[in-house]
Formats: structure tokens, C-alpha cells, sequence
């Protein structure tokens, strides 16, 4: 059943009953899945999750085991919870198969089930050398995670023209995001490792981008979207801001650069999202205020 016959029911007269919207977020169990289902589930949607090896701790969602490198079991999932919107948060940064060819997995099964698709991409799918990145600007990535989001973005476009592709950063929140985590471990001499002063990205809190993808999903916006923060910081500056907040010294933080080490990947990438931002009710906040 296609979305226009979903939503002729609720057309067809005053006395007919509005029904929740039904949302499934592939990749539930996630830091970004799990803000995601938790803001879903508060708007009163009809909520499933998925998760590939332990399910989500987020109470009123259907949670649901899920592999998207199996293109029969999402075709059958999807097909069977119906979803109005589906989120696709999942990814891996070593797998190819999960982060390109299960993005077009969950576009193939959404379209064919007439539901609309909000795919979570990043600015690794850019090299760096511009800096600012506007929607429309080519990928051009130069790491294989990167490759398989640019791939990812591809195969969807392809699929389903409809979906919104919403590009994002450097996610944090108020702790348990993976940046905090080593920041924690940094700063009290857990941790082995340096945060980069050359390595520049735009923070978003994990609240505001799960409301800016809900937004989009209700919404009749297509295409490229840069979903991201405020400010431009680099991986350094976020480490301190951090610390500070979580009582730590930002003095024991290690610092380097990227340019003087071997490792691969783009160094200032910055998500230019003033497009965006002016179709969004949501705001999306500056590193700089929301570690505080």
C-alpha cells in the first residue's frame, strides 16, 4: 500500500480518526537511533527500532533484530510493520556492505512499501580541500567510510528521489557519545591518544539533530540536507569545552595535529547549513552553548 492510499482514510470525512504516525528507525540502538526513538516515542508515534546485536534500552518501541546486509530480512520487516517514515541510522565504519549496499536495501524496501525516508549521512563523504561545503557541492571522499556514505547517498537518490538525505557532523549530547567517552578517558589518564587541533568539524547535539530528521520526515523536503551545528570547532576545542563541563582539567587533555601523523581523512570539513536551516523550526545549536 503506497503513502497516498495510507493517508486517504484520514481524508475521507470530519468523523474519520487521525491514526499515530507509524516510524521505524533502522538502527535504534544507536546513539543517534536511541535519541530518535526516545523523541518518537514522546510525540506518540507508533515506534519500531532496529538493532543488530542487543536492542535498545528506550521503552514504547517495538524492538526488532536486524541485519540491513540481508536485503530479504529488511524487505520483510519493513513490508510487515508498515512504516509511514523510515529513519535509516544504521552504519559501520569498516563495512562497506552495511554502510552502502544496507542503505539501499532500506531505500529499495521503503519505496516498494510507499514510505518515506529520511537516510542519515555525514561530511566524511567529503575530501576537506574546500573546507565549506554547501549542499550541492560533489563528494569527493578520500576514506573508505567515507566512499560508502558517498555510495550510500548514490544508490538512495537513485531509488527513491523523494527522501531526504540529511548530512550531519561530529554528534555529542550531555555524555555517552563516543567523543565524550574518550575525552573522559583522556583527561583522567585512562586513555591512550591525542585530540587534533587541526581536525575541524561542526558539533551537533544529538537532541537537535533527532528533532531537525523528525522535522524532515514530516515535512514535503527531498534531497541534500546539511544537518549540523552551529560552530566550527575543532576536535581539540570540543575536548576542552567538555572537560570543563564534566569537572575535568582541560590542561591534561593531549593535543597534536593531524597534518603531522600518517592517519587517513579530510582535516576542516565544515557543513555549510543555512539552506536548511531556513526550512527548520528546529535550531540547530553551536558546540559552544550546548556543552555548557
Amino acid at each position: 500500500m503506497d503513502r497516498r492510499r495510507r493517508t486517504a482514510g484520514l481524508q475521507a470525512g470530519c468523523s474519520a480518526t487521525v491514526r499515530p504516525m507509524r516510524i521505524l528507525i533502522v538502527g535504534g540502538s544507536g546513539f543517534l537511533g536511541d535519541e530518535l526513538v526516545r523523541q518518537s516515542v514522546t510525540d506518540g508515534r507508533v515506534v519500531a527500532a532496529t538493532y543488530l546485536s542487543r536492542p535498545g534500552a528506550v521503552a514504547g518501541a517495538d524492538w526488532l533484530p536486524l541485519d540491513v546486509r540481508d536485503r530479504t530480512a529488511v524487505a520483510a520487516l519493513i513490508g510487515e510493520f508498515g512504516p509511514d517514515v523510515v529513519v535509516n541510522a544504521a552504519f559501520r565504519q569498516s563495512d562497506w556492505v552495511t554502510t552502502a549496499m544496507g542503505a539501499a536495501h532500506v531505500a529499495v524496501a521503503t519505496s516498494e512499501n510507499g514510505g518515506r525516508l529520511v537516510h542519515v549521512s555525514s561530511d566524511a563523504v567529503f575530501s576537506g580541500r574546500a573546507v565549506t561545503y554547501t549542499e550541492d557541492r560533489v563528494p569527493d571522499p578520500i576514506t573508505p567510510y567515507g566512499a560508502a556514505k558517498a555510495a550510500a547517498e548514490t544508490a538512495v537518490q537513485a531509488i527513491d528521489p523523494t527522501a531526504v538525505i540529511a548530512r550531519t557532523s561530529l554528534i555529542v549530547g550531555d555524555g555517552g557519545s563516543s567523543h565524550e567517552d574518550l575525552v573522559r578517558s583522556l583527561a583522567t589518564g585512562g586513555g591512550n591518544g591525542v585530540l587534533f587541533t587541526d581536525d575541524v568539524r561542526c558539533p551537533v547535539h544529538v537532541r537537535d539533530l533527532s528533532a531537525a530528521l523528525l522535522e524532515l520526515a514530516d515535512s514535503d523536503r527531498a534531497g541534500i540536507h546539511h544537518v549540523a551545528g552551529a560552530d566550527a570547532v575543532s576536535r581539540y576545542e570540543l575536548g576542552c569545552l567538555i572537560a570543563r563541563r564534566d569537572g575535568f582539567d582541560p590542561a591534561r587533555l593531549p593535543s597534536g595535529r593531524r597534518a603531522d601523523t600518517d592517519l587517513p581523512g579530510p582535516v576542516d570539513v565544515r557543513l555549510d547549513c543555512g539552506l536548511t536551516r531556513r526550512h527548520l523550526r528546529t535550531r540547530l545549536r553551536g558546540a559552544r552553548e550546548f556543552v555548557k
